[in-house]
């Protein structure tokens, strides 16, 4: 389990300081909780979530003590796309959660090779389990697709024994398309013969009156 330090803040302090020294404001609260603002180590936090990912269990350790939680949801900064502020829900030992668990792609698909494509329909599967048995990702090994008939369902891929699948057991995970080609306009050839120019004057026509003196 990873561990994380905190410090309990009060709501009027300014975002602004707390990023200059390296901290993200972020909260805490549970089925018997209450809410409790913190701040946390951005370095520190960002280490946990690329090696844990965003379903593992935290254990936050304060003045008070410490408690388990879950990164419950994570907002980012539209430009840096940096952590801004994180939101954790407390979990008693032995109370189950529902998550989604990312999926994780692996294996090379014959299909591809001979000019198929592969459809991802789904990247997530909802689970339920104890947050310490929560898996980091769940694997999808894609050599099996070898045509265009073939597919991967839900209740083809391996589980642990102790989590329960929420996500249907016939969902389509992932199959196999043809490739579409792309629509390629042709060129609009110009016959330069066919266009009529008009012409800038007209020529006078001859005329047999003679101006008279």
């Amino acid at each position: 389990m990873s561990k994380l330090k905190v410090t309990e803040r009060e709501n009027k302090i300014k975002l602004n300081s707390l990023s200059a020294e390296g901290l993200i404001p972020a909260v805490y609260y549970g089925a018997k909780e209450k809410a409790t603002s913190i701040s946390i180590n951005k370095i520190d936090f960002k280490k946990i979530l690329k090696e844990f990912g965003e379903t593992s269990v935290v254990e936050l350790e304060s003045e008070k003590g410490k408690i388990n939680a879950m990164i419950h949801d994570i907002q980012l900064h539209p430009v840096t796309n940096e952590p801004i502020h994180v939101d954790f829900y407390v979990v008693k030992k032995g109370q189950k959660v529902e998550v989604s668990v990312p999926l994780e792609f692996e294996g090379e698909s014959l299909a591809v090779k001979h000019g198929l494509t592969l459809v991802k329909v789904l990247h997530e599967i909802e689970i339920e389990a104890e947050p310490q048995n929560i898996p980091k990702h769940i694997v999808v090994d894609i050599t099996s697709l070898v045509d265009l008939d073939s597919q991967i369902l839900v209740k083809e891929l391996s589980f642990p024994k102790n989590i329960e699948v929420i996500t249907g057991e016939d969902e389509v995970i992932v199959a196999v398309a043809e490739a579409k080609e792309e629509e390629v306009e042709e060129e609009t050839k110009v016959d330069m013969e066919s266009i009529e120019v008009e012409k800038k004057g007209k020529k006078e026509e001859p005329t047999d009156e003679v101006e008279k003196k």
